[in-house]
């Protein structure tokens, strides 16, 4: 199962660097390209969450879960996968409920800042997934320059959790509150 999850893992890697690249585009470039992009980016986003869904599954089942847990880079591994996931969920949930607005005004930024963090999220789940195989990077070496080494287990405190939640809630809140007076 290892060689098709490996395999597989280079739908979303190409999906999700292509959506990447399609919302710099977009948000950054005028003409035709840029529509293009902001045309087009919806479906490769779908297609990209589709291919993860498969790849995370299939991933999973490599190894049972209580092994996969067991190691710290193994639990980095699903657990920066899960996040680029969120990240794109959220890149795709936002360009679908927003539409031809997506990249109207400071909307833009939005979308180019979370797509250059998932991206980076999951540059960070295949430098992990590399050194499970056997083959390291110096995007490695990087990590280590923010202070985190992949063979160590990345703890949040349950402090940052209950903040991120808040915010999630507030950011939520400010969206119905706009929407209400926008209609």
């Amino acid at each position: 199962m290892s060689g098709i999850h490996h395999m597989l893992v280079h739908f979303p890697l190409g999906f999700w660097t292509l959506a990447t690249l399609m919302i710099l585009i977009g948000a950054l470039l005028p003409g035709r390209m840029a529509e293009i992009s902001r045309v087009a980016l919806l479906p490769v986003l779908i297609l990209s969450l589709l291919a993860a869904l498969v790849a995370i599954t299939t991933g999973l089942m490599v190894w049972p879960l209580e092994a996969s847990t067991a190691s710290p880079l193994v639990r980095n591994h699903i657990l920066t996968a899960l996040w680029s996931l969120g990240v794109f969920t959220m890149l795709t949930v936002l360009v679908w409920r927003a539409g031809s607005s997506a990249f109207d005004g400071a909307s833009r930024w939005v979308l180019v800042i979370l797509a250059l963090i998932g991206i980076s999220i999951f540059a960070t789940t295949g430098t992990i997934g590399g050194h499970l195989v056997g083959a390291t990077t110096q995007f490695s070496e990087l990590l280590k320059l923010f202070g985190w080494d992949v063979y160590h287990t990345f703890f949040v405190p349950t402090w940052v959790i209950v903040v991120m939640v808040l915010i999630g809630i507030a950011c939520a809140v400010l969206g119905l509150m706009g929407r209400r007076t926008a209609s």
